[in-house]
């Protein structure tokens, strides 16, 4: 079992910047990915990001690459979204996740099993 905390959110104007921090607890050992996923307002849950656990992959769904970067730090057990360049489409919950050790790792991945509760993200133009 893989617990994980977001952290970080707020609002910002278009343009601006946030950091979304996520930190791990329980059987950290055991996920081969950690990523990001977010969910605006009457839309469907969507990948964002995500970042091999204990290699150096990194994936970007085509709507943030460029614009956000997604970084780990293993002694820590956590996983960082930097977000720059913000636009009022970025607005939603974004939610930590994690897979099992046999998942695969990509954005949006169907093995990610553990979510974290979520930090709103508001973005105005």
């Amino acid at each position: 079992q893989v617990r994980l905390e977001e952290s970080g959110g707020g609002s910002v104007q278009a343009g601006g910047s946030l950091r979304l921090s996520c930190v791990a607890s329980g059987d950290t050992s055991s996920t081969s990915c950690l990523g990001w996923f977010r969910q605006a307002p009457e839309k469907e849950r969507e990948g964002v990001a995500a970042i091999e656990t204990e290699g150096a992959g990194t994936y970007y769904h085509d709507f943030v690459r460029d614009r956000f970067t997604i970084t780990k730090d293993k002694a820590k057990n956590t996983v960082t979204l930097h977000m720059t360049n913000l636009e009022p489409e970025d607005t939603g919950i974004y939610y930590c996740a994690a897979t099992d050790s046999d998942g695969d790792c990509y954005t949006g991945s169907i093995d990610f099993q553990y979510f974290g509760q979520g930090t709103r993200v508001t973005v105005s133009s």
